[in-house]
């Protein structure tokens, strides 16, 4: 039921992705979210897609585990494409007057670019979490974060915070398929009547699995107390994250993703005058 999540996953692989400095890839993760998202026209998100493919290819990782990762989100999607055909505005009526649900140009165009933005974004999450191993994507947040020490900000703490929790995914994932394997060989039905007895027969799921995750997270604490372990106070780390030039042909590549993204949004009704107001956004 849930083997099609990859999210907090890791793809074991040698590629050009992999080896490269978890803080780069947050890096690289950050500008291309912005570059998505100040992107107005179509050829802007053109190139942010044609950078992602490339990232696959790069990773060497399955392109269905990230094509995958978007089932999760299938239901917000429609729901909010739904919600912005018929009540976004705009000038370019489709629909005759006298219909009661009007659709505009605009509106196609908006939800069109809303549907790309959420499917590359959650697609380059994904490719990040599988060329990248909970404890390195930790360790990367926690020197990116390190100025926020000054102020007394436990970056330690929170960092150990988020790796458990990514850690901790696709272990909730196995023991949940455990219990749904449990419950139908009980007789449990979960895929027929309405919504009302399904969310009733997610009741039996929900209940051992609270039990289970708060007993290993007991257990995790017994065990990091048994080990003496004291936070960040006069910690080391076995490896050393360093920056290569694979790094740097990284940060040069998400440099141009978002200069090429700024120049498509300026000189797109120079380049493309006659299709300009298809491709922009309003």
């Amino acid at each position: 039921m849930l083997n099609d999540v990859t999210f907090g996953q890791y793809y074991p692989a040698k590629s050009f992705v992999h080896s490269l400095d978890p803080r780069t890839k947050l890096l690289a993760l950050i500008a291309f979210i912005v570059a998505i998202f100040i992107a107005d026209t179509f050829y802007g998100m053109l190139l942010c897609l044609i950078l992602l493919i490339v990232a696959i290819a790069a990773a060497r990782v399955p392109f269905g585990s990230v094509l995958r990762s978007v089932k999760g989100i299938i239901v917000i999607v429609i729901i909010t494409s739904i919600l912005n055909l018929f009540f976004h505005g705009g000038e370019h009526l489709l629909t005759p007057e006298n219909w009661v649900i009007k659709i505009y140009r605009e509106s196609i165009v908006f939800t069109v670019f809303l549907l790309l933005r959420l499917m590359l974004l959650v697609m380059v999450s994904a490719v990040l979490t599988l060329t990248t191993t909970p404890v390195r994507l930790t360790d990367g947040m926690e020197s990116l974060m390190t100025p926020l020490k000054w102020i007394k900000f436990p970056v330690h703490e929170l960092a150990l915070v988020m790796s458990i929790a990514l850690r901790f995914i696709p272990t909730l994932i196995d023991e949940t398929n455990r219990i749904i394997a449990a419950q139908k060989a009980r007789g449990a039905d979960f895929e027929s009547g309405n919504i009302i007895k399904r969310i009733k027969a997610v009741v039996p799921i929900l209940i051992p699995l609270l039990i289970s995750a708060l007993r290993r997270a007991e257990e995790l604490g017994d065990a990091m107390d048994a080990r003496c372990y004291s936070g960040s106070k006069n910690r080391t780390k076995y490896k050393k994250l360093t920056f290569g030039w694979r790094d740097l042909v990284a940060v040069i590549v998400f440099a141009v993703l978002i200069t090429g993204v700024v120049l498509f949004n300026v000189y797109a009704q120079q380049i493309f005058p006659q299709i300009y107001e298809y491709i922009v956004i309003k």
